[in-house]
């Protein structure tokens, strides 16, 4: 079994979403291995009960941790939301969620303490982003919003259509309406869409990528534990694995990261 500092970041999610932390990752820390999970075949998260989510993340993170990970990334908004304690007193390692960060980003950015989230049914309804923006500071004036057809539009490649178009401007019209200046993409899948969902709110909303944030917060994990791994390359080979089809995941991955991958089906 290798040391600990030569082991893989794991990552989970629902889908195709998570990729858009694996993308940050790859550009923030070019030498560090990445094994991914998309749970495909039993997407999206949103609209199933939070039992249900947290089972399923859990068997993820039992998988990944058998694949010798360092540390596990929860990807999926949905599944942080409803279970991130749970995951963590399942683990004897670092697992980071994506509402801290995007949280934080959040508070950085707004000027008139308007701020919007647009989630999953599930993220929406455990209201996670409010309470821990308004945790540090209670005065904010918060619009919440489920968006589920935005990540059935991801999955299926049709971002660019019209009837996205349609679907984003009949969800994103309250924001508009409140007025806000800053809006949390509460789910990996949405940074997919940020061009048309920048294009709906205005150039004026600052949109706020959860990825990056995490990106940074694994960075200064590995550097406090000193677990970056001490063999720099221009390869350090990634791994993929989904629930579902891998051949649709390879596509949508493909188009994606601008690069070819193989996944592998797993049965949980």
């Amino acid at each position: 079994m290798p040391a600990a500092p030569y082991r893989a970041i794991g990552i989970l999610d629902s889908g195709v979403g998570g990729l858009t932390v694996f993308q940050e990752l790859t550009r923030q820390l070019p030498h560090e291995k990445i094994i991914y999970f998309g749970d495909t075949a039993r997407m999206p998260y949103g609209p199933r009960s939070d039992e249900e989510v947290r089972r399923f993340a859990l068997q993820i993170i039992d998988f990944l941790q058998n694949q010798e990970v360092k540390m596990v990334v929860v990807a999926c908004n949905t599944a942080t939301a409803v279970g991130l304690p749970c995951y963590r007193e399942r683990c004897h390692m670092p697992v980071l969620g994506v509402i801290e960060p995007g949280v934080r980003a959040a508070l950085e950015y707004t000027k008139s303490g308007q701020i919007g989230v647009i989630g999953t049914a599930g993220t929406i309804r455990s209201s996670a982003y409010e309470k821990a923006l308004q945790a540090v500071q209670p005065d904010l004036q918060i619009i919440a919003r489920p968006c589920p057809l935005f990540v059935l539009l991801v999955e299926n490649d049709l971002v660019e259509t019209p009837e996205a178009e349609k679907v984003a401007i009949e969800y994103l019209a309250p924001f508009k309406e409140a007025a806000i200046d800053t809006l949390i993409l509460g789910c990996t899948h949405y940074p997919l869409m940020a061009d048309l969902i920048q294009k709906t709110v205005g150039t004026e909303v600052k949109l706020v990528n959860s990825a990056e944030e995490i990106a940074r917060d694994v960075k200064a994990i590995l550097t406090e534990q000193q677990l970056h791994n001490p063999l720099p390359c221009s390869d350090p080979g990634y791994r993929f694995f989904v629930s579902g089809n891998p051949h649709s995941f390879e596509e949508i991955a493909a188009k994606m990261l601008h690069r070819r991958i193989k996944a592998y089906q797993v049965i949980l």
